[in-house]
């Protein structure tokens, strides 16, 4: 199949990017080789930065956020000597700030460890307080509990700290992983209720991996003093940038596509995609190295669902759900507003272009959820959807065009943090990309 991709600009006044997708029918058949994963990718290099002796990374991911956070590790390294201070630029990737943070916080010298606009953003109070009562050396330069930061590197003291769970998974995998390198180790109290558990749980799988013996009581994690064991590892493809396609699988009308490099038995929580698109007749067949994914026509009235520990597939799920005109009731967001945009205003304010109205209830429990009627698309043509500088909310936005025929979407390079080949693989499924 040959195909081109066009990436044009918009009008003088926006002076910004755009990509425009057509597609003619409202097929999907094809084979796709997904990226593969970024959480385990990032997690499995801090941990290899804290390993003595060496050992292979398989499968690496080649996102932008992998890209950088290499980067910097490699910069950390050839200038950990020095006496001046160094400054890390974090830029968009969360992930680098919150491990970076941990990490450093014992590494010889001093370091400004900052990043985007929105970066600064990000509230990191919660991580700085918890790595303060193991003795690290942390000072805000700006905003109190916000980036960017002024860290001191020095040894740490194992013991007991106790962090708020609910703001950030992070936070507790930055400490997990940093854990087994301060003498007598340490326990982690969980305050509140955790957001995204699974990918706590990855942490301390890949902790055990490499040869820690994490316990786990409870609301309690006990992370002995422990040195990592060198040991090849091999990353698999991403189920976070697999929701995309499965929210393709559920607006078009004809599917056979293989999606390469997933498995059933996985470490990442957002596998669970496969079972959320059941209910809108998408079916997973596992094969020998990937998955296969088809559909049946399937009547549905509405779709509940706690997001809590998945939120980075909430807005393909919420997306598909608007798209296909039925009520929506979602729950466990509040982590959606600290993502690389405020993913529930970004969604509510697109979907006003297309002619549904979302509505956002606050809950007893401090958390944001949200509703729709069952609704039609109102769509008036020319459809511009922002991307609000969000690689998640660019590619939820693309596979509207197998409902609308054609839609235009800003800034389409922000798909590079985490899937830079997704124009490509669309392209290659059939949509016309200008």
């Amino acid at each position: 199949m040959h195909w081109s991709i066009i990436i044009s600009y918009g009008n003088k006044r926006k002076s910004m990017k755009t990509v425009t997708l057509k597609k003619s029918d409202r097929n999907l058949k094809g084979t796709i080789q997904l990226p593969f994963s970024k959480s385990l990718s990032n997690r499995l290099m801090i941990i290899k930065a804290q390993t003595s002796g060496d050992f292979q990374i398989k499968n690496l991911a080649k996102a932008d956020d992998t890209l950088l956070l290499a980067d910097l590790l490699k910069q950390i390294k050839e200038r950990k000597q020095q006496k001046q201070i160094v400054e890390l630029d974090t830029g968009n990737a969360g992930t680098a700030m919150r491990f970076l943070t941990a990490y450093l916080s014992s590494k010889q010298g001093k370091w400004i460890l900052t990043g985007s606009e929105r970066m600064k953003l990000r509230p990191i109070g919660a991580l700085v307080d918890a790595l303060r009562l193991l003795g690290a050396d942390i000072d805000y330069l700006a905003k109190l509990g916000y980036p960017p930061l002024l860290i001191k590197g020095r040894p740490l003291r194992g013991g007991e700290i106790t962090i708020d769970a609910g703001i950030s998974s992070q936070f507790v995998s930055a400490l997990i992983m940093t854990g087994p390198c301060i003498p007598g180790g340490i326990t982690i109290h969980l305050r509140g209720e955790a957001v995204s558990k699974p990918y706590i749980n990855m942490t301390i799988r890949l902790l055990e991996y490499f040869g820690v013996q994490v316990k786990r009581e409870k609301n309690k994690i006990i992370i002995p003093e422990s040195a990592f064991q060198p040991i090849d590892y091999i990353v698999e493809a991403d189920w976070s940038s697999a929701a995309f396609w499965y929210e393709s699988a559920a607006l078009a009308d004809e599917v056979d596509l293989i999606l390469t490099g997933l498995n059933s038995n996985s470490l990442q929580g957002d596998s669970i995609i496969s079972s959320i698109y059941q209910n809108f007749g998408v079916t997973t067949e596992y094969l020998e190295n990937g998955v296969r994914i088809t559909k049946a026509k399937k009547k549905m009235d509405g779709f509940y669902f706690n997001f809590t520990d998945y939120p980075d597939i909430a807005p393909p799920v919420i997306t598909t759900c608007a798209a296909i005109g039925i009520q929506g009731r979602f729950e466990g967001l509040k982590s959606l507003k600290l993502k690389e945009t405020n993913r529930l205003l970004a969604l509510t304010n697109e979907f006003k272009k297309i002619g549904i109205i979302i509505e956002i209830l606050d809950s007893t429990d401090n958390d944001l959820s949200m509703e729709f009627p069952p609704s039609i698309m109102k769509i008036t043509l020319p459809l511009r959807m922002a991307s609000y500088g969000d690689h998640r909310m660019a590619m939820t936005f693309a596979p509207l065009a197998l409902k609308m025929g054609t839609i235009t979407i800003e800034d389409p390079d922000v798909v590079k943090k985490s899937y830079p080949q997704f124009w490509e693989h669309l392209a290659s499924l059939g949509f016309e990309i200008q």
